[in-house]
């Protein structure tokens, strides 16, 4: 199966639904990320789990650009068909990119004044 990915700008957060099933409490929310396609720029994902719920909105804000990855399920229900796009990644533009860390510049036959080797 391929991987599906999309980029774009979170658009939106659409309220916390929560209920009770036969294996206990569970959460879900909904999002929508806005691309730069002239056709067919809107999607709807949606992140299932409390602690993932938690996370997104913890991490990103409306107006973030994203790379979101997901799987695409589809279910029937009394003749209709429901489709979901169930997000399991989301990366902020550019959070790929390594961290660049300066180190402290030490002048060439000195050592630091906190140096405390045992020899």
């Amino acid at each position: 199966m391929s991987e599906f990915k999309v980029t774009g700008v979170i658009e939106k957060f659409l309220p916390i639904e929560s209920g009770t099933s036969k294996n206990g409490e569970w959460k879900k929310q909904s999002f929508v990320v806005k691309t730069n396609e002239q056709y067919n720029n809107l999607y709807c994902f949606n992140i299932f789990g409390a602690e993932k719920v938690e996370n997104l909105t913890k991490y990103n804000k409306s107006g973030d650009t994203v790379t979101v990855k997901f799987n695409i399920s589809c279910r029937e229900y009394d003749g209709k068909y429901y489709t979901d796009l169930s997000a399991w990644r989301i990366d902020k533009d550019g959070a790929d990119q390594p961290e660049v860390v300066e180190a402290e510049e030490v002048p060439v036959g000195e050592l630091p004044k906190d140096d405390n080797l045992p020899f």
